[in-house]
């Protein structure tokens, strides 16, 4: 059985924790998010936002609240909240998305209610269910069937949560917007240039930057779809 905590020292450097405060810091359940791309409601309410000083806290406000992550209710502290997902607590009109801080540390900033309906995800996988339909497997874990063959891996999608309809299919192609999710550049907001094999060319901010495919997350074309940063930061 996984340990339920993890030494705080050794945690992911995209936790924005302090490391020595306390010998161990809570670790997320398995879900839709590695532990470098994903932190526990515990941690986020306690450590980040500081809305609770214990677990026992975090608890009670998860029972009394009305605590959403992507539009679906959470009772478990442990429970995942990683890189683009919305946590929404309506009771007290907040609204958060995780993102980046620019030291591509995980963050929660504040977004307004109706950008909270909607989210972007990457497409990490597709396999075809026959008779022109196809299945889209995305970074946060969940499956959309389409019956589109122009969806491809690598593309985004920004989608209603948590009904999951597609608002807008953002393709991998030159002159799109990314941001870097992986690598020395991560959190880094560019434009593509080109896409060259396994490697991606972007320009940001006057600069040229070479990084993998696997690193790049759409998130518009002339421009970012949501909100990336924010005073939260």
């Amino acid at each position: 059985m996984a340990k339920n905590h993890l030494k705080r020292i050794i945690s992911p450097k995209t936790w924005k924790v302090k490391r020595k405060l306390t010998k161990f810091i809570t670790k997320p359940n398995p879900g839709a998010h590695s532990l470098e791309l994903g932190i526990s409601l515990n941690v986020l309410f306690k450590d980040i936002l500081n809305y609770c000083k214990t677990t026992k806290e975090v608890r009670s406000v998860l029972q009394d609240k009305e605590v959403l992550v992507d539009g679906k209710r959470r009772y478990d502290p442990r429970h995942v909240i990683g890189f683009m997902d919305v946590l929404s607590i309506p009771s007290i009109n907040e609204y958060f998305r995780i993102v980046f801080d620019n030291k591509g540390r995980l963050v929660p900033i504040n977004i307004k209610k109706n950008e909270a309906e909607q989210k972007i995800a990457r497409i990490n996988n597709k396999k075809s269910l026959g008779k022109n339909e196809f299945q889209l497997g995305l970074n946060d874990g969940r499956s959309i069937k389409v019956k589109d063959n122009n969806y491809k891996v690598g593309d985004s999608l920004l989608i209603k949560i948590p009904e999951q309809g597609i608002v807008q299919h953002i393709k991998l192609e030159k002159g799109n917007q990314v941001i870097l999710v992986g690598g020395k550049h991560r959190a880094i907001v560019g434009e593509i240039e080109e896409i060259k094999g396994n490697l991606v060319t972007l320009k940001s901010e006057g600069n040229s930057i070479q990084t993998l495919k696997k690193f790049t997350f759409l998130v518009g074309d002339k421009k970012p779809l949501v909100s990336l940063s924010g005073k939260n930061e």
